[in-house]
């Protein structure tokens, strides 16, 4: 088995070498898979310059958003599972063994990191929401429902984990954010079950240079319905 992390990148030049060395730090046989997706912070240099030789580097000559990234990544991937992995410190890359381990183990063929899903105790999670971000998140659970059926409570995580048979089956074509709500509406109406597993969350501020808003919130609505109506 070999995992494919995905790394989209946006302006991320003070955690992308930290990123990479965590995700390296992972002990499971995989390949990264970096896509930096316009950045003019300096992040570009910065993926230039470093000599690692399981990264494989794309780059964009302009930003065109995450699912543009992720959709590029694909065409790189070369390992049985894959999963996507944000440049910040939101998400603990240690935590990929118990993200794989459902698929690995034959009950499912996608797994949801939940960030609200609690049978295991993470202690030093900070669980940091704003408020309106987090309403937003449990609208899109119940829209989610609503819609196709299917019972998650984190349709927006970071952590989508999918056999690779699987994903590049899916008619990718969202830009931005909304990737996450294209998969999983996608995912649903081709009949596939989401197996979600707990995972600890650091989330950081706006200031910190969260970069998702109430845009694209709408927009994630937009997309559950749209996707619902037509293929």
């Amino acid at each position: 088995m070999k995992l494919s992390v995905i790394i989209p990148v946006y302006n991320e030049n003070k955690n992308i070498i930290k990123v990479i060395e965590e995700v390296n730090a992972v002990d499971i046989k995989k390949e990264i898979i970096v896509i930096d997706d316009g950045s003019n912070d300096g992040t570009q240099e910065t993926l230039r310059n470093l000599n690692t030789n399981n990264i494989i580097k794309v780059f964009h000559e302009k930003n065109r958003g995450k699912g543009a990234a992720i959709r590029t990544g694909l065409k790189y991937v070369t390992g049985n599972i894959v999963i996507i992995q944000d440049a910040d410190f939101e998400y603990n890359p240690q935590e990929y063994s118990l993200l794989i381990q459902p698929i690995l183990d034959g009950k499912t063929q996608i797994v949801y990191g939940s960030r609200f899903y609690f049978p295991l105790k993470h202690k030093k999670s900070n669980y940091h929401f704003y408020y309106h971000f987090l309403l937003g998140v449990k609208f899109l659970n119940f829209l989610t429902y609503l819609l196709y059926g299917a019972k998650i409570t984190d349709e927006a995580t970071c952590y989508k984990v999918f056999r690779t048979d699987v994903i590049k089956n899916i008619d990718l074509k969202c830009e931005g954010f909304d990737f996450c709500p294209e998969i999983t509406a996608k995912l649903c109406k081709k009949g596939y079950t989401i197996h979600e597993v707990p995972i600890s969350y650091s989330g950081r501020t706006f200031e910190e240079g969260k970069k998702i808003n109430w845009k694209d919130g709408l927009r994630a609505i937009y997309i559950l319905i749209k996707y619902r109506l037509v293929d």
